[in-house]
């Protein structure tokens, strides 16, 4: 549908909500998915201003690493949006190795900056 944005608006107790606006007859048609899957009971609703998308995320698709779903218009197949849920060791280790780098790279800086100090005295 040539118009359409969807917008998120929250994402409490497991159920991810925007909204969409646009031109167009009826309902919005969408299709979330998960590894090519579609996720079932996404809800449709109108509302003052425009359409509200309410989405379950099951919790069996919950897990250790980055689990992402795509939202989609449903007759073109265009990506409307997509979010991701992040859980588990392999974040916690992700987490650690970045806060390595930034203080190796705070590290360079600040001795850099100091190197620049004492030159230019």
């Amino acid at each position: 549908m040539p118009g359409m944005t969807l917008t998120k608006t929250s994402l409490i107790a497991g159920v991810w909500q925007g909204s969409v606006i646009g031109h167009f007859d009826g309902p919005p048609s969408l299709r979330v998915t998960h590894l090519n899957a579609e996720l079932p009971g996404v809800e449709v609703k109108q509302s003052d201003h425009g359409w509200i998308v309410r989405v379950p995320i099951p919790a069996a698709l919950i897990s250790d690493g980055i689990q992402s779903f795509v939202i989609a218009d449903a007759k073109t197949g265009e990506t409307l949006d997509s979010f991701a849920i992040l859980a588990g060791e392999a974040l916690s280790e992700d987490i650690r190795a970045e806060m390595d780098l930034l203080r190796a790279e705070l590290d360079m800086l600040k001795r850099a900056f100091r190197r620049h100090c004492v030159e230019t005295t």
